[in-house]
């Protein structure tokens, strides 16, 4: 753990302090559940066979859709991908610790899941894509940096034979990169199986985020379409052959009853080959960039399979998880996401609270790992050490600049089932009061949908509802101006 999060994060588990939580017996550590959580990338709520798919093979995620919780309308805290890992890890809104865009780091001042769960005594793992700074070593934003034990990890997606990060020494692979990452995941699992220590493994798969590279098998099993969704669709079918073997190494090992096993996606679906939940694709504030597919399996917990409708989010996974482990964060920064214990256990008929969407007018960052990961290979062999900025991220933590806590540019969203108002301010001026008209005063233009009524966000309702809208942008803007004085270090200081 780097000093600045070390002086920073301070846990208690179970209500006693860190010491006493060490110092719990092996039998009370068995007692907590091991975690998997899995994430595909790029894979829209609509890319599944059990949603109804024409074409899509998935029987492995269908299986466990159909005999587990089903989340029916989960979204992604972020229309794309390394915000959307942001939130997982913290359970906050990205543009909280400036993870705007794709490439973006954490901040190592953020307290991660994988940190928490330590406190607890889960022993932890990172498998597949990272994406959220570095997969050197020495990083303070790579996975070991940010609470993981063990890890073999990309910078970004990747494809088949990738090299991989094992713990920060560069490694071939060989095989269907979804298998790749599945099969270090097994290990890992077959390692602390029989030990006192729970585990939580992390499993982000690379696929199907582009260039599509199916293997011939999954390939086959379209012959019928054009190339490109021959590929596209044979990715998601290895992925789901992939997470049908992770389960099923789960039922072997007699682990299954307790083990949380979580599955989602980082963004809505691709345009052109994807399926969406929604208006839009990835990128998108709208549903079809924001809803993602999820199913949950927890056989101690959850006896009997059914489907929810309750909006959850991404975000809401690390306060579930902490929650579960009796984990509390002392000084714990502004969560974004609940606590989904209620909803598991059948209890939670309706979300608590609305959720807020903001897609920051910020560029991305490339991040090509395979790229990355070959040059760390190379300076392997010949003995050097890799000291470039841009991969090793050494700034990460630091706070350079300070943004207006009154302007917030960009898309935002408020989502209070079943109402969505959209916020759209364009520019980086000052803002001014907004009346429910758009467009309103101060360049912000509002849309509102009755989403039951509406899922595609067709008719914006904002002028005949207007006393309804009124004061969703009043909580939507208290909302906005709480992210700003966390991404101005606020809830560091």
């Amino acid at each position: 753990m780097n000093t600045t999060r070390r002086e920073f994060l301070k846990v208690i588990g179970a209500g006693a302090c860190f010491t006493a939580a060490r110092a719990a017996s092996s039998a009370a550590v068995a007692k907590k559940p091991n975690i998997v959580l899995c994430m595909a990338d790029d894979q829209g709520w609509g890319d599944m066979a059990y949603y109804g798919h024409k074409v899509l093979k998935t029987p492995n995620f269908d299986a466990m859709a159909a005999e587990t919780l089903r989340f029916d309308r989960f979204y992604a805290a972020a229309p794309v991908c390394s915000p959307t890992r942001g939130s997982v890890m913290t359970g906050r809104h990205p543009n909280r610790f400036a993870c705007f865009k794709w490439g973006h780091s954490l901040r190592p001042q953020e307290v991660t899941v994988a940190e928490a769960l330590k406190t607890a005594g889960y022993v932890t793992g990172h498998f597949g894509k990272w994406h959220l700074g570095s997969i050197h070593k020495d990083s303070q934003v790579s996975p070991g940096g940010s609470g993981f034990d063990e890890w073999l990890s990309a910078a970004n997606f990747f494809d088949n034979d990738p090299i991989l990060s094992r713990n920060g020494v560069a490694v071939q692979t060989k095989g269907e990169s979804s298998m790749v990452t599945v099969d270090a995941a097994i290990e890992f699992i077959r390692k602390h199986a029989k030990s006192s220590k729970p585990f939580l493994a992390v499993v982000w798969f690379g696929s199907p985020h582009g260039p599509h590279r199916a293997i011939e098998k999954d390939r086959a099993a379209y012959a019928d379409q054009s190339k490109g969704l021959q590929n596209f669709l044979g990715e998601i079918t290895g992925m789901d052959r992939a997470f049908g073997k992770l389960r099923k190494e789960l039922a072997n090992s007699g682990l299954r009853d307790n083990t949380i096993l979580w599955y989602c996606s980082d963004n809505g679906g691709l345009p052109r080959v994807g399926s969406t939940g929604g208006r839009a694709n990835k990128g998108s504030t709208y549903d079809g960039g924001l809803r993602v597919p999820a199913i949950m399996e927890w056989p101690s917990r959850i006896a009997k399979p059914r489907i929810t409708n309750v909006p959850c989010n991404t975000s809401d996974i690390y306060p579930t998880l902490l929650e579960i482990a009796g984990v509390k964060i002392k000084n714990q920064p502004p969560l974004d996401g609940i606590s989904l214990v209620g909803l598991i256990d059948g209890k939670m008929k309706s979300r608590p609270r609305p959720m807020g969407f903001w897609d920051y007018p910020a560029g991305g960052k490339g991040v090509r790992s395979d790229k990355i990961l070959a040059d760390l290979l190379k300076a392997q062999k010949e003995g050097r050490e890799i000291t470039d900025p841009a991969v090793i991220r050494p700034d990460a933590g630091k706070i350079t600049q300070q943004y207006p806590e009154d302007s917030f540019p960009g898309r935002a969203a408020w989502l209070d089932w079943p109402w969505k108002l959209h916020r759209i301010q364009s520019g980086r001026k000052s803002r001014k009061k907004a009346d429910t008209k758009a467009p309103a005063p101060g360049g912000v233009k509002l849309e509102l949908y009755n989403l039951a009524e509406d899922p595609m966000e067709a008719k914006n309702l904002v002028d005949q509802h207007g006393d309804r809208a009124k004061p969703m942008l009043a909580a939507l803007e208290r909302w906005l101006a709480s992210v700003v004085r966390s991404l101005n270090g606020k809830d560091y200081q």
